[in-house]
């Protein structure tokens, strides 16, 4: 078996629009297509062996052992992958179970898709689910847990952390979307201008004054002692001679602690005596210069959390430990601790294993104790010096226990440092009395505090912390969301998009849009290029200046990696034509159709989906919605149109020459085609049916008819407004049209327009495009020569597997199949043809140049035009 291609769908997509996280595998079988798996000797028990947890798995059947009996009626290989790759993760513990296998239209290639939890570990999980496969089906041993290791571990280098997750849970609960940026803990809730950001535990709130004060020690510990809070004695040190001075003012036990550290690394605690203070104060100048030094306190370690000035959680702290029983050396003890099913690799579980590592030595040297001594039965052996839960410290929750007077200084000290979250370190025999009775104290405040111990404690309750933080950042009114309208279809995506995108700026709203040449914000280009993937469309919903998004969204993006965005509020299908068949699978109109639906199947439930009511496949789309549905349509009078203004449906008409909006029975009309320069005078119906599309989406939005009516009117058509779609130059004796049409519908849009232009000669520049159907060139070259008298054929800058000579022959087999007698010559470069036609064109000639470069052709006739202005 052989993988050809491996990528991972990150939104909504052609398998599930809830379903946003889906790798997608396609799975060349090879001679596995012949060899089901029940021809596979011995492969039903195999598979059983290795995977006993598969049981679970129902498959078609729905019952439990499905897919075993599937495996024992036999199915085909990719099936089985997809079981496969979906129970590794599993046992990895990124429980996932979503899966879909189909076989393409080349026989013996699969799709084999399922869902995952972090991308790099889903890649793997493909990776290893073939090779797994090609293991039982030769009988050869595999090690499975191996890979399951190594999922672990891409898992924890990769995943957001325990904290960090717990707020993009929490924010996916109330449906505020999110993106993350870049491969660390920085993260997005929110689109555009309603977007807050945080890392960890900061948050874009959280005050850089208060993080520099909590960050240094002692200008921390100088704050609460101002503000008579009870803080432990001591003093800062950078040399033996400070230590010395320290230890004579608040004597032993001391702690020993870098003044810029955190999570406790390079402290040491209870220090009794001169050696181990001066080898403390070594170990801490390893991550800090200066060190502070402060009396040891006996007592229980707590960590209180406040957020946004509120405490909210309160949990015990104890370091790693194992308990003797007179039996066990201190590594078994530590081996059967590490067998509690709490404990996992990393942040897995609730419990994190315990490693040995230097700080354990250094402990246990101080004990006289090796991993090899047997402790005496109940000695309590430490093996942290700090109780961190990601080192194997535990935490039991005693929120409820803390008295009120604790709870006003906690608060009070998350004033008085600044922080928006924070993390006070205590050190008390217990919280229920104030700490001012039982002599306890501040040890630290914490930005950026972790969250782990509070949502899953290893005794009592687990506390949401991650709610006030979004609560915080999103208080009740406050929109997390911008407003998007994405604009799908094959033909007029770009031009409705940007007349919208006129209109919402005409409108107030700062503006984002991408298009099939390029992103803009507030009609500025941001990128060059095709912009219509899911990319581009994060692009704009992570600007903090948009105000309002519309998206241009081509198949080729939707394809490679699903939607950019999780939901939209209004989705238009402009139409689905003959266009891109015969490429990543998708072989006829119903399977394009398949992949523009995903656009109007992400819209939220009270949006609206605007479909094309004169195209079949549009109809068949509109019975599978869960929005409400609305409709443009050239023709007021078709029995469809009809039909929905029964039904009281809402429908933009082109009636009496008036772009118009159908309530039921009721007309509202916008405005008259002739004023809307897009439609060329109302002669480019195509231009028309655009336009109907964007004014229908403006009205749903709730934009006043007379402003839409005042933004269509001043949409000019221009190279710089519109590139490549109907750019007409005008020549003092002739006119040069430049158009993107580039499939069999784009060209009988032109060949609409052409019938009404009055020319003493028209030519036309053509090309093939390389990755389309045959069938497809040759229409175009049919559809030419009815439009044009003579033709020049050019070719693309890319022929996309094809050669000059192959695509050629087809245009003149196109141009042959007309009936009509055509002049034709072939210049290769687009340019050069340009130039060609421009030179020799005659008195009242008309040139249509049906380019897939526009700027290139944009630049050769604005340089034509601007020599004949000068000269003139």
């Amino acid at each position: 078996m052989k993988i050809l291609k491996i990528q991972a769908l990150k939104g909504p997509n052609i398998w599930s629009v809830q379903r946003k996280k889906l790798i997608q595998m396609r799975l060349d079988l090879e001679e596995m297509e012949e060899s089901p798996t029940n021809k596979i000797e011995g492969f039903r028990e195999r598979i059983e062996t290795m995977f006993p947890t598969m049981i679970e798995h129902r498959c078609s059947e729905g019952c439990r052992g499905g897919f075993f009996s599937r495996v024992e009626r036999g199915t085909w290989m990719g099936h089985v992958i997809e079981h496969i790759a979906l129970e590794i993760q599993t046992l990895a513990g990124m429980e996932t179970g979503f899966g879909r296998t189909r076989e393409t239209k080349t026989p013996g290639i699969y799709n084999v898709v399922f869902s995952y939890t972090e991308e790099n570990v889903g890649m793997f999980a493909a990776e290893s689910a073939v090779a797994i496969a090609e293991a039982l089906i030769s009988g050869t041993k595999y090690d499975v847990e191996a890979d399951i290791q190594k999922m672990r571990e891409i898992r924890e280098r990769v995943r957001l952390g325990p904290s960090t997750g717990s707020i993009v849970e929490e924010a996916v609960a109330r449906d505020i979307p999110w993106i993350r940026l870049g491969t660390n803990s920085l993260v997005q809730l929110g689109y555009g201008v309603n977007q807050m950001r945080f890392q960890a535990t900061i948050t874009c709130k959280t005050s850089n004054i208060a993080v520099d004060i909590a960050c240094n020690k002692e200008e921390t510990k100088r704050m609460l002692e101002l503000a008579s809070i009870p803080v432990a004695s001591g003093g800062i040190c950078v040399d033996e001679e400070d230590l010395e001075d320290v230890i004579k003012k608040i004597g032993y036990p001391i702690v020993i602690k870098p003044l810029d550290g955190n999570h406790g690394k390079g402290a040491s605690i209870n220090v009794k005596n001169w050696d181990d203070a001066v080898a403390g104060l070594a170990y801490a100048k390893n991550y800090s210069r200066r060190v502070i030094v402060e009396k040891f306190i006996t007592g229980y370690d707590f960590r209180v959390l406040i957020i946004d000035n509120k405490l909210v959680a309160a949990a015990k702290r104890e370091p790693a430990h194992v308990k003797g029983d007179g039996t066990h050396t201190i590594q078994q003890l530590i081996e059967e601790t590490n067998k509690d099913p709490r404990r996992g690799y990393g942040h897995e579980n609730v419990l994190t294993q315990i490693d040995v590592d230097r700080d354990t030595t250094d402990l246990l040297e101080k004990l006289g104790h090796t991993l090899e001594t047997i402790p005496r039965k109940d000695e309590v052996v430490y093996l942290k010096s700090t109780a961190n839960l990601s080192t194997g410290g535990t935490s039991v929750d005693v929120t409820d226990m803390m008295h009120p007077e604790n709870i006003f200084l906690c608060e009070r000290i998350s004033r008085v440092i600044g922080l928006d979250i924070c993390g006070v370190d205590i050190m008390a025999e217990n919280l229920t009395q104030p700490l001012k009775e039982n002599g306890g104290c501040i040890l630290e405040v914490n930005a950026a505090p972790g969250f782990r111990m509070h949502l899953a404690p290893s005794e009592g309750l687990p506390r949401n912390v991650a709610a006030p933080v979004i609560d915080m950042l999103y208080p009740p009114g406050k929109p997390s969301r911008i407003p998007i309208i994405a604009v799908t279809g094959t033909n007029g995506k770009t031009t409705t998009t940007r007349l919208i995108a006129h209109i919402v700026k005409n409108n107030g709203f700062k503006v984002g849009f991408t298009t099939s040449d390029g992103i803009y914000v507030q009609n500025h280009m941001m990128e060059k290029g095709d912009t219509t993937g899911p990319i581009s469309a994060e692009y704009i919903l992570k600007d903090p200046t948009v105000e309002f998004a519309v998206l241009e969204t081509a198949r080729g993006g939707i394809l490679r990696s699903g939607l950019g965005f999780s939901r939209c509020d209004i989705g238009i299908i402009t139409n689905i034509q003959e266009d891109h068949l015969g490429i990543s699978d998708i072989n006829t109109l119903e399977d394009l159709a398949r992949v523009k639906a995903t656009v109007v199947k992400s819209i939220k439930k009270d949006g609206w989906a605007i479909l094309n009511a004169e195209d079949e496949n549009c109809l068949k789309i509109a019975q599978d919605l869960n929005c409400n549905i609305a409709y443009f349509s050239l023709e007021e009078n078709t029995p469809i149109v009809k039909q929905l203004a029964k039904e009281g449906k809402i429908v933009a008409v082109y009636e009496n020459g008036f772009i118009t909006i159908k309530k039921g029975e009721w007309k509202i009309r916008i405005e008259r085609a002739t004023h809307v320069p897009l439609t060329l005078g109302g002669k480019a119906k195509f231009m028309i049916a655009n336009v109907l599309a964007a004014t229908l989406a403006a009205y749903l939005q709730g934009f006043k008819t007379d402003d839409i009516s005042l933004s269509l009117q001043t949409f000019i058509p221009s190279a710089a407004q519109t590139p490549g779609r109907m750019n007409i130059f005008e020549f003092k004796k002739f006119k040069v049209l430049i158009d993107f049409a580039h499939n069999p519908a784009g060209y009988r849009g032109v060949e609409e327009y052409l019938s009404s232009v009055e020319a003493t000669k028209k030519i036309g520049i053509i090309a093939g495009v390389g990755d389309r159907r045959d069938e497809d060139i040759k229409e175009c070259a049919t559809i030419a020569a009815r439009m044009f008298d003579h033709i020049i054929i050019r070719q693309e800058k890319h022929l996309r597997g094809r050669t000059e000579e192959e695509i050629n022959n087809l245009i003149l087999e196109g141009i042959a199949a007309s009936g009509k007698t055509v002049t034709h010559e072939i210049i290769t470069k687009e340019v050069e043809a340009l130039k060609h036609a421009i030179n020799s064109a005659e008195d009242g000639s008309f040139i249509t140049a049906l380019s897939d470069v526009i700027t290139n052709a944009i630049e050769v006739v604005q340089e034509y035009l601007d020599k004949e202005n000068e000269e003139a």
